[in-house]
């Protein structure tokens, strides 16, 4: 009997142990919710009621894609600085020294620093190894000066001492729209009969003399390209280009015909890209630079 009774005893014998318990059943509960808040309350909220539906993160959702920007064409220009076109553009190569390019701060750039600031110029315009004309960039939005900017920027962060170019200047607003505005008007007071003289001695030129003139302006505008781009490989015959002025490298080519010639040129062969990386460049400039190609060969 003394057995049976043990067994359906309370584990609460005293006062004290009745209120631990009393105590611990209101706590515990307490505790265990409080938790849960926390642990609730901490986590990424997700839909609504969430950080993903505040003003902000709904104006970066529903922003346009792009972006349209007016700028005043008769606004002086503000040129980039040499830091600040380094950080847009030339960082993504100079900054590791990726695909061979000298890294800043570096002592690679020590050889270019020594050919100088022209020099440097030059090969940033036209390009070299796997660096595009210009550093991929585009006429319209960088200027000469502002690429010179950057190369004092990279190599004076290298150790060099190379002065800023000097800013070129800004043209006066309306300076060109006066002369054409008074042309018309010192047209209509021409005499009549100087105007008769001149159409005579017009006339009377031979039609060979607009020809010539015609084509020492294409192979003007092919020696500027050549200057700018197509030097960087035809000037010494880097991967396999006709080096300029080599008739026995230039006589197969010469052979396949001109059009050929201007194809190749304008739709790119083997290692060179179709304008020779000069995408601003038109096919007529690019013929331009064949012909006058071709013609110092033969």
């Amino acid at each position: 009997m003394s057995e049976a009774h043990n067994e359906h005893e309370s584990l609460i014998k005293t006062p004290k142990q009745l209120i631990a318990a009393v105590i611990a059943g209101f706590l515990v509960p307490i505790v265990i919710i409080v938790l849960l808040v926390n642990y609730v309350g901490n986590n990424a909220l997700t839909g609504a009621g969430s950080s993903a539906m505040t003003e902000q993160a709904i104006a970066e959702r529903i922003a346009p894609v792009a972006k349209v920007e007016v700028k005043d064409a008769s606004a002086p220009r503000v040129y980039q600085t040499g830091e600040q076109l380094y950080k847009a553009v030339c960082a993504a190569c100079h900054a590791a020294g990726t695909a061979g390019a000298p890294k800043v701060g570096s002592a690679d750039w020590a050889p270019r620093i020594a050919q100088g600031y022209d020099e440097m110029l030059k090969i940033a315009l036209a390009g070299k190894g796997a660096m595009p004309p210009r550093g991929g960039t585009s006429p319209d939005d960088v200027t000469d000066y502002e690429i010179g900017r950057a190369i004092v920027y990279m190599a004076n962060a290298s150790g060099g001492k190379l002065q800023e170019p000097a800013e070129p200047a800004q043209p006066a607003s309306g300076a060109a729209a006066a002369p054409a505005s008074g042309a018309p008007a010192a047209a209509s007071g021409a005499d009549a009969g100087s105007a008769a003289a001149a159409a005579a001695a017009m006339a009377s030129l031979k039609t060979a003399a607009p020809t010539a003139a015609g084509a020492g302006s294409n192979l003007d505008a092919g020696k500027k390209l050549y200057d700018t781009v197509c030097m960087a490989c035809h000037a010494s015959g880097v991967m396999n280009a006709p080096k300029f002025g080599d008739k026995a490298a230039w006589a197969p080519r010469i052979a396949t015909g001109i059009d050929t010639l201007h194809n190749a040129a304008i739709k790119g062969l083997n290692a060179m890209p179709p304008k020779g990386g000069a995408a601003n460049a038109s096919d007529d400039d690019v013929k331009a630079a064949v012909d006058y190609m071709v013609n110092a060969a033969k």
